[in-house]
């Protein structure tokens, strides 16, 4: 696995608890992980059902094996003032600067310098070694903007080519763009057996790939489990099923058979067409010749042991 790990998907498809179970899983066995949040949602920390995230790295939760995941929500006001600090030494100036608004005014007039503080921050992570010269994480997760805004947000190169030509932003934006093109970087998104998920995912591989941007796996969630297999599914379709259901309704000792077998065949029915569908936008990401993991609907809802539960199942496919 790649050391940045960047993981988009469409809105609703449920990104940022595949990247809680990502940076969980890859934190096995005494490794570090870094969680990067940049939308500022606090996703992260209702996933984890901690308190808001600050913006420093902190300590959120122990893997199996004991891992550590580390968790970062990036401000990118303060993410500037750290910026303007370490190459303009503006240190009081900047924070002044700060309380006249001028920070926000900088980050809002220009979003390609928002993208740049956003995904430098992460790169600077990876990069980042102690005075033994080991690497202060083993792993970054990035949970990033949704798939439609996700090849722009990386591609900060071109974000910036407005911007400046040269100087401290234009280097900055190279250091980020030599991190996010290389081996180091994988870029995942992350799915629903739906027609429209499906689409915008073949959409954003298209758009990665034609960008030169390093994709990683597919990851479908919330996968509904098999009820009933191929040989069943035929069944429903067959005229003499009706009286067989009743029939083995009757011997089971159920009064009321015949009013129950109408109500079971149209729960099979509509049960024969979804699998149907899954199975069609199952073979359409197969054809994006990538990597696909599955990870199960959870029927209780998710909470932090669920998200373990995710994270074991990344785990058991290889990750």
């Amino acid at each position: 696995m790649s050391r940045l790990q960047v993981v988009s998907g469409k809105g609703g498809t449920g990104k940022t608890t595949v990247a809680a179970a990502l940076a969980l899983a890859l934190a096995t066995k005494g490794k570090r992980t870094l969680l990067v949040e940049v939308e500022g949602r606090q996703g992260i920390a209702q996933l984890f059902e901690t308190e808001a995230l600050p913006y420093e790295e902190r300590k959120i939760a122990v893997a199996p094996g004991g891992g550590e995941v580390y968790a970062l929500a990036i401000d990118p006001e303060l993410a500037l003032l750290d910026y303007l600090q370490m190459f303009y030494k503006l240190g009081g100036a900047g924070r002044a600067l700060k309380k006249l608004g001028a920070i926000d005014f900088a980050t809002t007039i220009a979003p390609g310098l928002r993208d740049v503080l956003l995904t430098g921050k992460a790169c600077e992570a990876v990069r980042r070694k102690d005075k033994q010269g080991r690497y202060a994480y083993d792993y970054i997760v990035m949970d990033a903007p949704p798939t439609g805004r996700i090849t722009r947000f990386l591609n900060v190169n071109d974000e910036v080519a407005g911007l400046a030509r040269m100087g401290p932003i234009h280097n900055q934006a190279q250091a980020v763009m030599r991190v996010i093109k290389s081996p180091q970087t994988e870029v995942h998104l992350v799915t629903l057996l739906e027609e429209m998920p499906v689409q915008e995912t073949l959409d954003g591989v298209a758009e990665l790939r034609a960008a030169q941007l390093p994709v990683g796996r597919i990851m479908v969630n919330m996968v509904r489990p098999a009820l009933l297999g191929e040989p069943a599914l035929a069944l429903t379709r067959s005229p003499s099923v009706a009286p067989e259901v009743a029939g083995a309704l009757t011997a089971a000792g159920l009064s009321g058979a015949k009013r129950l077998v109408g109500p079971l065949l149209a729960q099979a029915e509509e049960y024969a067409e979804r699998y149907v569908l899954e199975r069609a936008q199952r073979e359409l990401l197969t054809g994006a010749e990538l990597p696909l993991h599955e990870l199960p609907l959870l029927t209780e809802g998710l909470d932090l042991a669920g998200l373990y539960t995710l994270a074991e199942e990344l785990r058991q496919q290889g990750i």
